[in-house]
């Protein structure tokens, strides 16, 4: 599918993000494991989300749709062996999750994805997960994953990255493994599981870049599920670079672990403040108020990359608009995503009159520059390049076409509607 996006006069209005990602997939499969029913509420539409919901499905939850958003979850009594594969669609996230779940377990089963999850890298969960006694046969540490339950014992892991994914796998596993298991990261990883499993009553405590867990059942309680500031990040993006633009966000996720998009728009200078901030679940949520900012180049580097690793293609749109020099660093892992994230916002940003260098770990832009367009855009089947190409188009003097906007279906199916909602 392609999708044309023209010059916009402003952003304006309200909107209500939709349901955060990362917490939706950690509820649907922390459900499996609770000693009785939950219901969640607004629960992610996203494709990856669900993908999450079908496994455990598969695994013997029972899954009811009390409305569009709101669900039921009856977890089995004991983890079922699937009859068949366990497709993972495209989310790495439920793929990570699940390596770690079923590793202990007392029979096998295999994950598998679309072409593009086949192309990641799993070597960083397998790796532990064998030192923990755990048996996963890959395609060159690719999926499929070939899963053989064992009896896991509990180890001391130094993560040579910072990955809420491989935490959160070791964390799943640590839940079935005899002993304690720790995970210790170069610098804090989102924590969204770390919160749930306390809420839900697990074994868990953590110190620092250190989390350690033990053998736990957990106790069923409701969950809410805040917004989702990764997706939040297009619009706070937009409403700083887009001439004429003064928007509300309402009911955002403000984890302190995934607000580095918030902390990058402040150090540059943004017109932005938060409102109404609350808690829910164990999580911090709030409105965002943002405006067209005067913006200034910053370095962005170190122990903030994890918490907006995913919001780094945009930011380099928002980068372009700053005066100066931003300068990207310590971002290698965004060559491991849906595409390779540095290369493609790099070349496609050049096309359309950016001022930009790739760099091996990261990327160098110097601002403020007058976005061109009039080309094709590639999303390489990446929902987050073509999100962030449509908010470079609602900057560019001339037209752009991004190919295969169909992807953004993946995480944020609400977001064409609620731009245009916006865009005066």
């Amino acid at each position: 599918m392609e999708k044309v996006i023209k010059k916009s006069n402003g952003l304006k209005g309200e909107i209500i993000i939709p349901s955060d990602k990362s917490i939706s997939h950690r509820a649907a499969i922390f459900s499996l494991l609770c000693d009785k029913p939950l219901n969640i509420k607004n629960f992610s539409k996203g494709e990856d989300c669900h993908s999450s919901l079908r496994i455990i499905q598969q695994l013997g939850a029972k899954v009811e749709f009390l409305s569009e958003q709101e669900i039921k979850i009856t977890p089995p009594k004991e983890i079922q062996e699937p009859n068949e594969e366990l497709y993972c669609g495209n989310s790495g996230t439920t793929m990570r999750f699940m390596s770690g779940l079923l590793a202990g377990q007392k029979f096998n089963s295999v994950l598998t994805g679309d072409e593009s999850l086949s192309k990641r890298p799993m070597k960083r969960v397998i790796t532990p997960i064998s030192e923990m006694g755990g048996k996963i046969e890959s395609n060159d540490f690719k999926a499929p994953l070939k899963i053989y339950g064992q009896t896991l014992k509990g180890i001391n892991y130094n993560s040579p990255l910072a990955s809420a994914q491989v935490k959160s796998c070791l964390l799943l596993a640590g839940l079935f493994a005899d002993g304690e298991t720790s995970v210790t990261e170069p610098y804090i990883s989102r924590n969204h599981s770390e919160l749930m499993l306390k809420y839900l009553g697990a074994d868990i405590s953590w110190d620092k870049t250190t989390v350690k867990i033990k053998k736990s059942k957990l106790k069923a309680k409701d969950i809410e599920i805040p917004g989702d500031i990764s997706s939040a990040a297009f619009f706070l993006s937009a409403g700083a670079i887009i001439p004429n633009s003064n928007i509300k966000i309402k009911n955002v996720g403000l984890n302190p672990t995934r607000t580095g998009i918030i902390e990058v728009l402040e150090k540059m200078g943004a017109n932005l403040k938060i409102e109404n901030e609350k808690e829910i679940n164990g999580e911090k949520t709030g409105d965002i108020v943002i405006s067209t900012s005067k913006l200034k180049g910053i370095t962005i580097e170190g122990e903030i990359i994890p918490k907006l690793i995913d919001e780094i293609p945009v930011i380099a749109v928002l980068a372009t608009q700053a005066e100066g020099k931003t300068l990207i660093k310590d971002a290698n892992d965004l060559r491991n995503k849906e595409s390779d994230r540095i290369k493609v916002m790099v070349d496609g940003l050049k096309s359309i009159g950016a001022n930009i260098e790739e760099t091996s770990d990261g990327m160098i832009i110097i601002g403020k520059t007058a976005l061109k367009g009039g080309v094709k855009i590639d999303s390489f089947h990446d929902h987050r390049i073509a999100m962030s190409f449509y908010i470079a188009g609602l900057l560019c003097e001339n037209p752009i076409i991004i190919s295969g906007f169909e992807w953004v279906k993946i995480s944020f199916p609400e977001f064409e509607e609620l731009m245009e909602k916006i865009n005066k």
